[in-house]
């Protein structure tokens, strides 16, 4: 073990050079820049991340954020639709594109020399889309077709999509970033056309290259492409905070299913909001103590030892845009009832408030996060993910030079204290899957109509 760690700390050295080699522009526009460099490879990654995404939209039009991303590859005036993808794949290229809670983001990867193709393309669908009305028309069928593979089809993501809703009354974050249903039919043309202008402007994104490249070359090609670009006006984001929880919510979903599912979640606050700045890292040390490999609590004691649990896990990201939710989840084994797996989970959150955590405990989870870290920069692509989620949620990509060290100073009694304050049943949210009779007549939907993007 001693052997690993003196391995993992080394590698960890090489890590902070690595992101040493980060350079930040911002163009007259208001566009910004970051190109970090890794010339392990002739290769470059290009993403471009908006500050858009389902927590951005209201009652009414949820989902616009998904499917104005659909259609961001149905043609400009320049380039006609489907022929985006086409010149990335005929310039051995990889392209797509993904929405979240709280950004939109487009890359490619592709060889360091087409660059500029992938410039001229992004910087020409930023502000030049067509959004024509055949096309708007097919992409939302699918999406709804989308919506009902992958959520309504799928029972603990339904669960997933009704327990949010349920555990969020003011957030944006109870809404769906496939959008509901109803809003996804009754979505206008001119609801895409309005939300693209709004927020589809060099001002409002962050351009984000890593891979084998000169940072001022990428500098002056992005003037070359994005320069020209007029910016938006675009109006400060109203908070749309989560008011205070008053009490345990619980809800039961019923749905066709093979086994129930169980689902909790705590009110916590991230990075950005938190009243202490330690906390966030300490509630990540948390769920690593609970779910962190076969040697963390939930499978050492409840999958393996008591066999409560078919499976079990725990969850937790400090980096959205607003307060969110330290997730546990799981299946209760055969014998065994939801009722009884959540009794075994309050009890392993009980000993978290009650007791310390061992200190091999906490020196196995940081050093998997540790290693977890350093492992990830083997990816240009994750290396730009990473820049990209903390510049568009309103942090910045100077806080990951600063993670490893504030992960590896928190304590046991830390751990403790945002138990104590954070995992209580008046933050609580329970959601139980309530298995129902699948229909035998019902034929199991296909993939056909899904899309790539």
């Amino acid at each position: 073990m001693r052997g690993m760690l003196a391995l993992v700390l080394g590698l960890f050295s090489v890590v902070s050079f690595a992101e040493g080699l980060i350079h930040e522009y911002k163009l007259d526009n208001g566009l910004k820049l970051i190109v970090k460099e890794d010339h392990r490879a002739p290769i470059m990654v290009s993403q471009v991340w908006y500050k858009v995404g389902s927590s951005y939209e209201h009652d009414g039009i949820t989902g616009v954020s998904h499917v104005l991303e659909h259609m961001m590859f149905k043609g400009t005036k320049a380039i006609p639709s489907g022929e985006f993808s086409q010149i990335i794949s005929e310039n051995g290229g990889r392209e797509n594109a993904f929405t979240s809670q709280d950004y939109t983001a487009y890359f490619q990867t592709m060889e360091k020399s087409r660059l500029p193709v992938s410039f001229e393309l992004e910087a020409d669908r930023m502000r030049n889309l067509t959004i024509p009305d055949e096309e708007f028309l097919k992409e939302v069928q699918v999406v709804m077709e989308e919506r009902r593979m992958r959520t309504e089809d799928n029972p603990q993501s339904l669960t997933y999509e009704q327990f949010n809703a349920t555990a969020y009354a003011s957030s944006p974050y109870r809404l769906p970033v496939i959008g509901w249903m109803d809003d996804l039919e009754n979505l206008q043309v001119g609801d895409l056309r309005d939300w693209y202008q709004k927020w589809y402007a060099p001002n409002n994104a962050t351009l984000v290259v890593v891979g084998d490249v000169d940072p001022e070359e990428v500098y002056t090609l992005a003037k070359k492409h994005f320069g020209p670009l007029k910016p938006s006006e675009i109006s400060a984001v109203k908070p749309r905070l989560e008011i205070a929880q008053r009490g345990r919510k619980e809800i039961k979903v019923e749905a066709p299913a093979k086994v129930p599912y169980l689902m909790m979640g705590y009110k916590t606050p991230v990075v950005l909001t938190a009243e202490r700045p330690w906390e966030p890292y300490a509630l990540e040390v948390l769920a690593g103590i609970l779910d962190g490999g076969d040697g963390a609590r939930l499978a050492s004691e409840l999958v393996r030892a008591k066999e409560v649990a078919a499976s079990a896990g725990a969850g937790y990201d400090g980096h959205d845009r607003m307060e969110n939710l330290f997730l546990l989840s799981g299946t209760p084994s055969n014998g065994y009832t939801v009722k009884d797996l959540e009794k075994a989970l309050l009890e392993q959150v009980q000993r978290l408030r009650e007791t310390l955590a061992e200190a091999e405990e906490l020196d196995r989870v940081k050093a998997q996060i540790r290693a977890d870290k350093v492992y990830e920069q083997d990816s240009i692509f994750y290396q730009a993910m990473q820049i990209g989620i903390l510049e568009t949620v309103g942090l910045s990509w100077k806080d990951a030079e600063h993670y490893l060290e504030r992960m590896e100073a928190v304590t046991a009694e830390q751990v403790q204290a945002v138990a104590n304050k954070y995992l209580v049943q008046a933050r609580l949210t329970v959601a139980e899957l309530v298995p129902q009779p699948i229909d035998p007549d019902q034929p199991p939907r296909t993939a056909e109509a899904a899309h790539v993007h």
